[in-house]
């Protein structure tokens, strides 16, 4: 019997892969909707039994709670009472029972009276012990679920039972009417699924054009045996970048193994480049791509875009024909890279080798082979140069792929002669090439012995570059070929020319930075001290370094006072350069002139603040000057006779004392704020310094630096003063540079380190005299005895004729005891202190004036003389020179 065509395309339809998805994907659904169904009918019997135990639950409790249910329960007779509310709270509560017992479980009510005072059928275990029990049991009307609740009195007690109960099958019935709707639902749901696979089999029957599976294994062998015969390779990566497919034609390009499939692009051998556009999944077009020897052009394409699976397609195609262009792209990229990395690196400190230095080392081996700079001497100490006058020249730097090369080596000076390719560009100002050395005959001429060894090292091609910069000639450039056999061309010409141009300004400011940098440590050297003046208080060293990156304002000074003391002071200016080194200078000054007051420290610095605020307000931005912002000093006196060191500080670091028994501490000074700040008072503290201690002043540059916090410094300090303990201050000086040292200090360095020593007791006599005129001829013998003993009876009229005088001004001008000194030092030292705080002031007696000659007397014999002030009052000293020794 011949089929209907309705059947025949029915059955070519299962026959396609489009109609057996569509069957598997109704069976599928099928199977789902049973599940589905059997599942919400679990669920829903499930439900009927816990909404049976809430409701059971509910109506018990509040039937429990509600007001009189425990007066009925112990009124004459609870039945009539509970019973009509029972039954009311029944029907309004769709339940089938409420009952009510007692503790012994005998009903008071029920929905049968028949049954009233029968024994309750439940647990009431639970519930006596106060806690309501749920539980389904087999009743008389069916299954059910009951409740079973205490009902409590107004102390706690359980005075009775109220359970309530409904049958499973109340509950169900809701579930049951709603049963229609769930059946109607997976129906629909059922046809909408079956509407959905049609749809979707209709899609693919679309996509597979009705084949079915061998006819689809039929057309995948056609489409191989094609992909396998194109004369372009292809390549499929997947998804998760490992290969899939690759034809014959992209083996033989990428000459790639057999059974690759599989295994990440990534490691197939590839060009990194090539592996990382195939790994990537970018798009590609026509980007060329070097794999060996080849040249291939690719093109990359994503399989996902149009619907189909993650992964990407790339055809490949030879074009090594490209390749001398891609190589002439290569060199310009390449000649770009040279000079970006030589804008980073040429001029990266103000120091003109350094530079030099640098544009050597940046062209080495990327552009020549070797690279020599030659500069004016002028340059090398920051002056302009006259290279047109004097074509002297100082090989400065050197750089090259070898050492042992036959160039002028570094240190050389060179006077070019205008035949050579050096000397026609310092001339002219313009680059010179001479390609072939060789055929250079200017150039060999000049030395010919030298020139026959670099060509016969293998030396072939020149350029060189004069450096220019502002219209001056600083010295040349030379770029020599060796290693690579091609000579340089007119290109390289130009990239040179713009490498010399680029270093010539950088050298030019580095010149301009070193002159005025020497302009500066010129001037600040000039205003520091060149040696210490003669004193006996204390055994001294120094070490000053100005920064290396332009000159700060630190400073140092030994300053001896009268009374054979010795003042120290270290301070530091903010900033650097002229203004800072002048800046210093003023305060330098300012502190020379302050401590002739023979003022304390405090008072001292207070003075200073005054002067620093003062230089801020006159130097403002509107006059073209800037203002300090900020200076520090640290201002000590030491006093040889007692052994004692009064210090004061402005925003300077503590000084470090380093006892005889090799103990290193920091000095407590109380600490104020720098010079110029203003409004708050500085603090003297006094330190006692037993002989031999070192005191050890210092500014920030030495322990702080870029790589070196201020606290890991100072321990470093304590630790070398620890080791050095009892070396002389010279010797300590020296190790501690040599530990704390920057290898490029980026801020002046003071160092200064004084170990005391204290004054013999035969070098000191005094006196008190008191308020007596009749005590000044007893005093007069005494320092006349004293004096022969130290061998000085030369000086002893002038010494009685000064003291003299100054005791009778105590006594006449003051009232109380006086006292008087004698030092024996470099000079001889009397001093006479009173408590009067009155200044003596000198003048010119007339000739008929009786008195007012002393202190001109005094004046006229002494050395130096002079009054200063202390908590007590005043003392005034004065100072004779020494006799001379015999031999």
């Amino acid at each position: 019997m011949a089929r209907t065509p309705a059947r025949a395309r029915i059955l070519a339809y299962l026959r396609s892969l489009a109609g057996q998805v569509f069957v598997l994907q109704l069976i599928v659904v099928l199977l789902l909707v049973v599940a589905g169904v059997v599942a919400l009918l679990l669920q829903a019997e499930r439900d009927s039994k816990e909404e049976a135990r809430r409701r059971s639950l509910a109506v018990a409790e509040t039937f429990a709670s509600s007001p009189g249910i425990v007066e009925a329960l112990r009124s004459p007779d609870p039945t009539a009472v509970l019973q009509p509310r029972a039954e009311e709270a029944r029907e309004l509560s769709d339940v089938d029972f409420v009952v009510v017992t007692d503790t012994a479980g005998i009903r008071y009510t029920h929905p049968l009276p028949d049954r009233i005072g029968k024994k309750f059928v439940g647990d009431i275990e639970e519930p006596l012990a106060g806690r309501p029990v749920t539980e389904t049991i087999e009743g008389t009307i069916g299954p059910l679920v009951q409740a079973v609740v205490p009902v409590n009195d107004s102390d706690g007690q359980v005075v009775g039972l109220v359970s309530a109960g409904v049958t499973i099958e109340k509950v169900t019935g809701a579930v049951d009417r709603q049963l229609p709707i769930l059946l109607g639902g997976t129906a629909a749901a059922l046809v909408l699924a079956t509407g959905g696979a049609a749809l979707a089999s209709r899609r693919l029957r679309r996509q597979t054009h009705g084949l079915g599976p061998a006819e689809m294994t039929r057309m995948y062998e056609h489409h191989d045996a094609v992909l396998h015969s194109v004369r372009e390779g292809v390549l499929i990566v997947g998804g998760d970048g490992r290969l899939l497919l690759a034809n014959d034609e992209a083996r033989r390009l990428l000459e790639l193994p057999d059974r690759l499939e599989g295994r990440p692009v990534t490691g197939l051998g590839l060009a990194p480049r090539l592996a990382e556009l195939l790994a990537s999944g970018r798009e590609a077009t026509d980007e060329v791509v070097e794999s060996g020897d080849r040249l291939l052009a690719v093109n990359n394409r994503l399989t996902a875009r149009k619907g189909g699976p993650p992964g990407s397609v790339a055809t490949l195609r030879d074009s090594t024909e490209l390749r001398a262009l891609s190589e002439r792209a290569d060199v310009a990229r390449r000649r770009l890279r040279l000079l970006y990395d030589a804008s980073t690196s040429i001029g990266t400190t103000l120091d003109v080798t350094r530079t030099a230095e640098e544009l050597a080392r940046v062209s080495v081996p990327r552009f020549a082979d070797f690279v020599t700079v030659d500069l004016a001497e002028p340059v090398l100490r920051g002056e302009e140069p006259h290279v047109g006058h004097d074509p002297r020249m100082l090989r400065t730097a050197v750089a090259g792929i070898r050492d042992d090369h036959p160039l002028f080596p570094l240190g050389e000076r060179i006077v070019y002669e205008p035949s050579t390719p050096q000397g026609w560009g310092l001339h002219s100002g313009r680059p010179a090439l001479e390609p072939v050395l060789s055929e250079a005959l200017g150039w060999q001429t000049q030395h010919p012995e030298r020139a026959a060894r670099v060509l016969d090292y293998g030396i072939h091609s020149l350029i060189t570059v004069p450096l220019r910069a502002r219209g001056v000639l600083l010295g040349v450039v030379n770029f020599w070929r060796s290693e690579a056999p091609e000579p340089f061309e007119e290109d390289d010409l130009s990239l040179a020319e713009e490498l010399g141009t680029r270093a010539a300004v950088c050298v030019d400011n580095a010149r301009r930075f070193t002159r005025e940098h020497n302009m500066a440590v010129t001037l600040q050297h000039s205003l520091l001290p060149r040696r210490f003046p003669a004193q006996d208080a204390l055994e001294l060293a120094f070490r000053y370094l100005p920064a290396q990156a332009g000159v700060g304002g630190d400073w140092f000074d030994v300053i001896p006072l009268p009374g054979a003391r010795v003042a120290l002071v270290v301070g530091d200016v903010v900033g650097h350069g002229l203004h800072a080194a002048a800046t210093m200078g003023r305060l330098r000054t300012a502190v020379h002139n302050f401590s002739t007051l023979d003022l304390p420290p405090d008072e001292l610095l207070g003075h200073l603040d005054e002067l620093v605020g003062g230089i801020d307000q006159d130097e403002s931005p509107l006059g073209g000057e800037a203002a300090i912002t900020g200076a520090t000093c640290l201002y000590a006196i030491y006093d040889p006779t007692t052994g004692r060191c009064s210090m004061a500080r402005a925003g300077h670091l503590l000084p470090v004392v380093v006892l005889p028994d090799g103990e290193v501490r920091f000095a407590d000074v109380p600490g104020g704020p720098p010079l110029g700040v203003g409004g708050v008072p500085f603090e003297t503290a006094e330190v006692l310094l037993p002989e031999g201690s070192m005191l050890v002043l210092y500014t920030d540059g030495l322990v702080e630096s870029r790589d070196r916090d201020i606290d890991t410094g100072l321990t470093l300090l304590t630790e070398v003063l620890r080791e050095e303990a009892g070396q002389p201050p010279e010797r300590i000086c020296g190790a501690v540079l040599e530990a704390l040292l920057p290898a490029r200090p980026s801020d002046d360095i003071a160092l200064l380190a004084a170990r005391t020593q204290l004054w013999d007791a035969d070098r000191i006599a005094d006196w008190d005299v008191p308020a007596d005129p009749a005590a000044v001829a007893v005093v007069r013998a005494e320092v006349s005895r004293q004096l022969a003993r130290w061998g000085l009876e030369e000086v002893a009229f002038t010494t009685e004729l000064i003291l003299s005088e100054l005791i009778t001004n105590a006594i006449r001008y003051t009232s109380g005891p006086s006292h008087v000194r004698l030092l024996r030092g470099r000079s001889l030292i009397c001093e006479v202190s009173d408590t009067s705080s009155t200044s003596a002031h000198m003048r010119y007696a007339a000739t008929t004036d009786e008195g007012g000659r002393g202190l001109f007397l005094v004046a006229q014999f002494a050395e130096r003389w002079g009054t200063r002030y202390t908590l007590t009052g005043k003392v005034i000293w004065a100072e004779q020179p020494l006799p001379p020794r015999g031999p």
